[in-house]
């Protein structure tokens, strides 16, 4: 007897998006996040439910430039032209890079090596209209890159940082292997980088919102470096602004996207 049952094919996304407009990523009841809005663009062409998986979960407020997630389909469109078939239907604050087919195997969160976030920090007087969606406008107190990546640099290797941790979290424990740590200067802007395995709820925000505290003198090195080793999470009040962040990109064993689609995609400002 004949098997008349569709082939299912996963298919993998890289996914843009101007966080601005959007209540983070996962589907929330009575919001408008990105999951949502991909997921009822594409049951809008396949007229069935589907659920989208993504690498990870962005905050309120927060961009991605490559954000990775797969979905389960059915039916005779090459995984190939979803990228182009999804561009023609959502709005102007999501673009997919790319799409490509993976092994069944393949998740888009559970394959995932690492992630890495870029936090940018604008520190002229003035504010400037088409920079202010993308970074935090900090400008009160003059701020020393090179005490920040100080601050950043004990922090690679693996480490317990519940004090970057948001409460409500349901993650079972808050080790993170920090992998790479950067911070620099360009003209007006601070770029703040950080590469990890993952990222505990509302990490990077906590986290930049101590480094200003370095950055400025205000907290040594060795004080900053004590809230973290021994997870004084009282001493970590604020969270620095969500415009700021963008989850520059995810990296996996093995991708089916050429490094052009997913590696470098998020444009750093020069004003002139």
């Amino acid at each position: 007897m004949a098997n008349n049952r569709p082939l299912v094919q996963r298919v993998a996304l890289v996914i843009q998006y101007q966080g601005t407009h959007f209540h983070g990523w996962q589907r929330q009841p009575n919001q408008r996040t990105v999951q949502e809005e991909i997921e009822n663009t594409i049951s809008s062409v396949i007229n069935k439910p589907v659920t989208l998986h993504g690498a990870g979960r962005t905050d309120a407020g927060v961009h991605a430039a490559a954000q990775v997630a797969h979905f389960d389909v059915s039916g005779p469109i090459p995984a190939e032209k979803w990228a182009t078939i999804l561009n023609s239907r959502l709005n102007n604050d999501i673009l997919i890079r790319g799409s490509a087919r993976v092994e069944s195997s393949w998740h888009s969160r559970f394959t995932a090596i690492w992630r890495r976030y870029r936090y940018t920090i604008y520190t002229d007087k003035r504010p400037n209209l088409f920079v202010m969606p993308f970074v935090w406008h900090y400008y009160q107190a003059s701020l020393d890159p090179v005490l920040i990546q100080a601050a950043l640099n004990p922090l690679i290797g693996r480490h317990h940082l519940a004090a970057f941790q948001r409460a409500g979290s349901s993650r079972p424990h808050s080790w993170v292997d920090v992998q790479d740590v950067n911070c620099q200067r360009e003209g007006s802007f601070i770029h703040i980088e950080v590469q990890a395995s993952g990222f505990l709820y509302g990490m990077m925000r906590l986290l930049v919102g101590l480094l200003i505290q370095v950055g400025q003198k205000e907290r040594s090195l060795e004080s900053f470096t004590d809230i973290w080793v021994n997870q004084r999470r009282e001493f970590v009040k604020h969270s620095a602004p969500a415009s700021g962040l963008c989850l520059l990109r995810v990296g996996y064993p093995e991708f089916p996207f050429p490094q052009e689609v997913w590696y470098d995609n998020m444009p750093k400002f020069l004003l002139y």
